[in-house]
């Protein structure tokens, strides 16, 4: 039986309190490396028992989460040396990578660690949604900075980037620092500023350590009442937001290893801006959470895109997700348009766009089919790197509300809003507008032999002699004596006839 959204929202904040970022154990510097090993090893097992109590409910679908506990002894470690938690997220979907929970557990750590949301690629929204997300995170007490590693980084080489949203930001929307997307000395200035507000208020409550675990900074220990002559800010997250990118922005060259595919980073490297500031760069980590598939986390560069096996799922996200307008447009093809019997404003099918893509370009295997795994590769690539353009909007605002002041981004908002409306009804009679099975194969069929993609063999039927035409036709034998059915229940009667015996003259008298 089929759950309906509001059954598996009531379900999920049930266990939502199970949910958690795995905690490092209590320990002290007497403690030997063995105890402590087995401490930590012995937490974690814990851990991961209760998240797979939460796998076996078949009312929950919990995310592929990091399962390897070298990758979580990297976070701690970050956790315990930073005096501000950077949390890297996308700013298409800042809600998909935050996780509330690890800023929990910053202020488990040290009541006084404040966690900064760094919104980046902020340069993919418009500015009208980038208002809408800064009087989101205002009204619910975030601290946040919209900030763009690409951009940052071609300042820093001398190169212009092309900005989609850059016609809209008046000289007022620049100046505001809500709105604004912050350049490389304002972000550093702006780290900075807050890592000493936090020291200075652990100062100024008598606070000499850094928290549990009481380690020591890079340059100097917080012994005794012997203030740090640096603030270490520490950069977590989920793979592939830009973490390492924004690193080597900040320090203005390449000091860690960047690529597209998530997990570049395998340990915690600390690097020093100034005498006043060092950050602390932590591998990314996927976080468990509830309700994305794993397709989702596909299209969104959480899970790498070369080691997926179902692309069709994925791409359908993708085709979700943009609106079909966008996506001929921006890739050069012609997707087939729906039929009378479906939905108008129905999104692409992953089928139709795949064809189609592979039309254009010419893609096509070794088994002369097209070759959508390559065209569901760059597909997903572009989603993204944000050639496809796409974003969330916050909760509980619809896309009237936006009031969207550059027309290409409120006609993207109104179609995708028609098409989720349209996903959600419930057609009253299902002859005319759900798609019959051999109708869809038929259209596909026209589609491949529209593009070249199928032989255009016709099967025709080969006209008989003539000769053929005259020759009488058979009598059809009457077998009807053999068997039937006079009774109606099913059973074969066979008929008997049986020949009279001859017994002689009759005899009488």
């Amino acid at each position: 039986m089929m759950m309906t959204a509001e059954e598996r929202k009531e379900e999920e904040a049930l266990h939502a309190g199970n949910l958690r970022v795995p905690r490092r154990p209590p320990w002290n510097p007497s403690m030997s490396v063995e105890e402590l090993d087995d401490n930590e090893r012995q937490s974690f097992l814990a851990w991961r028992r209760s998240l797979a109590r939460l796998e076996e409910n078949e009312k929950l679908v919990l995310t592929p989460f990091e399962k390897n506990l070298d990758m979580w002894r990297q976070l701690w470690r970050v956790l315990e040396r930073s005096d501000l938690i950077v949390m890297v997220v996308d700013a298409r979907d800042p809600l998909f990578y935050r996780c509330p929970d690890l800023e929990a557990y910053a202020r488990e750590i040290d009541k006084y660690k404040r966690t900064l949301l760094l919104v980046n690629k902020a340069d993919l929204l418009p500015f009208s949604v980038r208002k809408r997300w800064a009087k989101y995170f205002k009204d619910h007490d975030i601290l946040f900075v919209f900030w763009s590693a690409k951009a940052a980084s071609a300042a820093l080489e001398g190169k212009a980037v092309s900005d989609t949203w850059r016609t809209q930001d008046t000289q007022q929307n620049i100046d505001d620092p809500e709105t604004k997307v912050y350049s490389r000395e304002e972000l550093l200035a702006r780290l900075q500023y807050e890592a000493e507000e936090i020291v200075k208020m652990r100062r100024q409550a008598g606070c000499s350590s850094t928290g549990k675990s009481n380690v020591q900074s890079v340059d100097e220990s917080f012994a005794g009442n012997v203030a740090p002559k640096n603030v270490i800010v520490g950069f977590v997250g989920y793979p592939n937001v830009g973490k390492s990118s924004t690193i080597n922005a900040l320090v203005g060259q390449k000091r860690t290893g960047v690529t597209s595919t998530p997990g570049k980073t395998k340990h915690f490297q600390t690097l020093i801006i100034s005498e006043k500031l060092v950050l602390c760069d932590c591998p990314g980590l996927v976080f468990p959470s509830f309700s994305i598939s794993r397709y989702d986390m596909v299209a969104s560069g959480v899970l790498p895109i070369d080691r997926m096996t179902e692309h069709r799922q994925a791409v359908q996200v993708v085709a979700n997700r943009v609106p079909r307008h966008v996506i001929e447009n921006v890739c050069k093809i012609n997707l087939p348009k729906p039929k009378p019997y479906e939905s108008q404003s129905r999104p692409p099918l992953a089928l139709e766009l795949l064809r189609a893509y592979c039309a254009s370009r010419g893609y096509v295997a070794s088994s002369g089919l097209p070759d959508e795994t390559r065209a569901a590769r760059i597909i997903l690539k572009d989603f993204i790197d944000g050639k496809l353009p796409h974003f969330e909007m916050p909760p509980g605002m619809s896309h009237e509300e936006v009031g969207m002041e550059d027309t290409q981004a409120s006609s993207l908002l109104e179609l995708h809003e028609s098409d989720a409306s349209d996903a959600e009804e419930v057609p009253a009679h299902g002859d005319r507008t759900t798609p019959v099975l051999e109708h869809v194969l038929d259209d596909l069929s026209s589609f491949d032999l529209a593009n070249g993609l199928a032989s255009k063999k016709v099967n025709v039927k080969k006209p008989s002699a003539s000769h053929k035409q005259h020759k009488k036709p058979q009598r059809k034998k009457d077998r009807s004596w053999r068997v039937s059915n006079d009774d109606g229940d099913g059973m074969p009667v066979v008929r008997v006839f049986e020949k009279s015996m001859n017994t002689g003259p009759l005899k009488t008298g």
